[in-house]
């Protein structure tokens, strides 16, 4: 046997494991102090602050002075220098990109409309000219492009990067989106459900931070939903896990844009829920019922307590089969907390399992409008991190 060469169990392979452990820590969490990676990796602070200084004199991580709790501290990120990555979400009206660093430190961020039809082709060319402009205006060369993350509001199978279903989101039945994209920036690109994604990134950095499994519901102009299990996203089969607003609680209601009848995003997305108004009350977003909710206004409210009430049967099946540590509420509906989180919360204690736990904890995003593209963020740097261009291995 050669002498230099790595036996599993020697010191060499056990630093490159601990070296590993720290970078990845610091990749998901975007910074912390030492003492608080010893506490998250379970090394020593001897350990840490070693392979600290020399990841910092490699030019892997970059560390910095900061105030915890009155007394100084040594804060740790990933350098600059690693590179940049890209988030995109696409949501049904909208789109949302921007551009970070190793670090998950947010260098640029762009959100524009799109039309309600809009294709994935010319969406995905677009999203690759602006990609290039914004890492021109941060004064970035493109070859310092890692990795880019995608959502879009339909399942994805992420071994393929391919859409999987056909009516959910039209112009773009059966893209394989990760092939389109990558092709136009030539880097590695993964493709993803926009509210699993927005689960990964309440997981790690949101309302969900600290818990092992997370439950994620969007509820907005769609209903959307991602599941986090044991720090990682469940994506079933084909894609399909999550998708909670394709539940059918009414099977004689209306038909619904996945060819199913009565989806719970016909009861409590946008459309159904501004329909529900009187004529007398004008064209109105939902931005304006939530809105007008919470100015008082009767019929809003009572709307809005509706949607609450369905999304609690809805999420009782849910937790009965997955039992969630936690789950967390965004959207833009989400915006009308505790009018919406209060029903919700009780009509999901009148349907889940009692045990001695209690019910439960139901609580609004902490990313907000946010999430999506976080998660996109966090996609991207795994997808460096997986073709070794962080420059750690795993």
């Amino acid at each position: 046997m050669r002498a230099d060469r790595v036996t599993p169990g020697s010191q060499t392979s056990l630093r490159e494991a601990n070296r590993a452990r720290i970078v990845s820590a610091v990749q998901q969490r975007g910074s912390l102090t030492q003492i608080e990676l010893a506490g998250v990796t379970g090394l020593s602070p001897a350990t840490i602050s070693n392979i600290v200084k020399e990841l910092t004199v490699a030019g892997v991580l970059h560390t910095s002075q900061s105030v915890r709790n009155g007394r100084r501290a040594l804060q740790v990120t990933l350098a600059r220098n690693l590179g940049v990555v890209a988030g995109i979400r696409f949501g049904m009206r909208s789109l949302s990109v921007a551009l970070a660093d190793a670090s998950m430190r947010v260098l640029a961020e762009q959100r524009m409309p799109l039309a309600p039809d809009h294709r994935a082709d010319a969406g995905l060319q677009r999203t690759a000219m602006l990609i290039r402009e914004m890492l021109e205006s941060v004064d970035a060369d493109p070859s310092e492009l890692l990795a880019v993350g995608v959502g879009v509001p339909a399942p994805v199978d992420i071994r393929t990067g391919q859409v999987v279903t056909v009516g959910m989101m039209r112009g773009w039945d059966g893209v394989h989106v990760d092939e389109i994209l990558g092709a136009e920036l030539d880097v590695p690109v993964t493709a993803d459900n926009d509210s699993t994604l927005a689960a990964i990134a309440e997981a790690r950095f949101g309302a969900g931070a600290g818990h092992d499994s997370v439950a994620y519901i969007r509820v907005s102009h769609g209903v959307g939903g991602g599941l986090v299990l044991g720090g990682r996203a469940l994506h079933g089969r084909s894609g399909v896990a999550g998708e909670i607003g394709h539940v059918s609680v009414d099977e004689h209601g209306p038909v619904c844009r996945c060819g199913n009848r009565g989806c719970l995003e016909m009861l409590v997305g946008a459309s159904s829920l501004l329909a529900m108004l009187p004529p007398e009350a004008g064209h109105l977003t939902l931005a304006d019922l939530v809105a007008r909710a919470q100015d008082g206004d009767a019929g809003s409210r009572r709307v809005v307590f509706d949607a609450g009430r369905h999304l609690g049967v809805a999420l009782a099946n849910l937790c009965n089969l997955v039992d969630p540590d936690v789950v967390v509420i965004g959207g833009k509906l989400a915006e009308a907390g505790e009018l919406l989180l209060e029903p919700l919360r009780t009509s999901l204690g009148q349907r889940i399992v009692a045990t001695s736990r209690g019910p439960v904890e139901v609580v609004p995003s902490a990313l907000g409008a946010d999430a999506g593209v976080r998660g996109a963020l966090a996609a991207a740097l795994d997808q460096a991190r997986m073709f070794g261009s962080l420059g750690v291995s795993s």
